[in-house]
């Protein structure tokens, strides 16, 4: 409870700076903790940093030790195509390997180009209004039309939605005015998008139709004959899918192999990211004898211990090392990577070279199990860590908040305390007042 103080009214002191400059010293507690609590929470915000980066770490490296020749990063094909106009891409699910293709044909769609030339606004569709269209195998189709007129038998035509495209070609002007002949196809490719559209009344609708069938694509591998609507050709070996240019002839010789080029990138990320965590631990725990430069982690041997397990991730367990694959821990204690001895290794002995780093007990999973170990949201050294930092740093919470009231009251007494000394002090000076009167008024009477 606040309380007001006589500010020197009586003693001519200034009780407030006096009262300030206790209270100053009083603080001097909590001004420590205050500065302790400033430095913990710098430590815990370094924590946690860190403990996401390991994390992150785990991960992608989690990712990289599952991988194999069928799943994940490590299971990349590359593809490669004489032909420019034949494209090919592969799976996980194909198999490395060559063959050569030969185009047969590409896939055209079907398309009637109609003979005779009118202005949009002619009437084309006999004695009514609707056109037909017809398929094998299926039911005719009546396509209502407003007019009959050319431009709306083209606009009923794409508004139908039966997988036709109309299209007026200009092809002269007669009169001032300009003459049209309708061009329809269908809007996928193949053999099977035959179709024929006549007037409602069946007869020939604008003088009948050229006609350019749809065929499949086609094409032949070792001798045997693929087909396909589409130049798409999919899964034409396990995996493997072939795509045809509109205008593609000729051969292409194909060849699938692993992707080196994939491998080594992934391998040479996660140097990288271990050298990021390395560098950024090694900034955190720096010792320097001048406090202003040291790391906000300075010694911390959890941190250090993390450092040194990652280092050790180079060995594998019978004692040997990534060297022969193009990666080692230099005498700073830094990763290396080597791409042109990994993509010989690879190209030496593939099978190898994923043995040591990918599955449960290749580089990548000995760089998972220290980095989970560490950043495990449970039990994990560096989460343990920074728990401890957030108790601690409740801790000095309490602390200080126990300070506020305990200076609050200290204020208190010291306000209390200097009223009552300006009290005391204005009645003696009162008194003292009185007491002069009396005595000069006893002097003034005897004389």
């Amino acid at each position: 409870m606040a309380t007001s103080s006589i500010g020197g009214l009586a003693s001519g002191l200034d009780t407030a700076t006096i009262i300030s400059q206790l209270m100053s010293l009083e603080a001097a507690p909590q001004a420590k903790l205050k500065s302790r609590l400033v430095s913990e929470q710098s430590q815990l915000s370094a924590y946690q940093q860190l403990n996401a980066r390991l994390a992150t770490l785990g991960g992608t490296s989690g990712s990289l030790a599952t991988s194999s020749l069928t799943t994940g990063t490590w299971a990349s094909l590359k593809t490669i195509s004489s032909n420019a106009a034949v494209t090919v891409s592969a799976g996980t699910s194909a198999t490395p390997g060559s063959f050569s293709v030969a185009v047969g044909q590409t896939a055209l769609n079907h398309q009637l180009a109609f003979t005779d030339a009118h202005a949009k606004s002619d009437v084309v569709t006999g004695s009514g209004t609707n056109v037909v269209l017809k398929r094998d195998g299926q039911a005719d189709v009546s396509i209502t039309t407003a007019g009959g007129t050319l431009d709306q038998v083209a606009a009923a035509i794409n508004a139908a939605d039966r997988g036709l495209r109309a299209t007026l070609v200009k092809v002269g002007n007669t009169d001032g005015t300009d003459r049209f002949r309708l061009l329809v196809e269908s809007t996928t490719t193949g053999a099977a998008t035959g179709f024929e559209l006549t007037a409602g009344d069946g007869s020939p609708l604008l003088g009948g139709a050229t006609v350019r069938s749809g065929r499949d694509a086609s094409i032949s591998i070792g001798g045997i004959t693929a087909t396909s609507p589409t130049n798409t050709f999919t899964d034409i070996t396990p995996g493997v899918t072939i795509t045809l240019g509109a205008t593609a002839t000729g051969t292409s010789d194909v060849v699938i192999s692993r992707d080196a080029a994939a491998r080594s990138a992934a391998v040479k990320a996660l140097v990288t990211d271990l050298n990021g965590l390395l560098d950024a631990i090694g900034t955190a725990t720096a010792h320097n004898s001048d406090a202003t430069k040291a790391g906000v982690l300075s010694g911390d041997s959890t941190l250090r211990g993390v450092a040194s397990a990652l280092a050790q991730t180079v060995y594998p367990a019978d004692g040997t090392s990534l060297a022969a694959y193009g990666v080692q821990v230099d005498r700073y204690g830094r990763f290396t990577f080597d791409e042109a001895k990994f993509a010989a290794a690879y190209s030496a002995d593939p099978d190898a070279v994923s043995a040591a780093i990918t599955g449960t007990t290749g580089f990548a999973a000995r760089v998972e199990k220290v980095a989970k170990t560490a950043s495990d949201k449970y039990d994990g050294l560096v989460t343990s860590a920074v728990n401890g930092k957030n108790a601690a740093i409740g801790r000095l919470k309490d602390s200080i908040t126990a300070w506020d009231d305990r200076l609050a009251l200290r204020r208190t007494s010291l306000e209390r305390q200097y009223t009552a000394l300006e009290t005391a002090l204005s009645q003696l000076q009162s008194q003292s007042t009185w007491l002069a009167g009396q005595l000069s008024a006893l002097s003034s009477s005897s004389q």
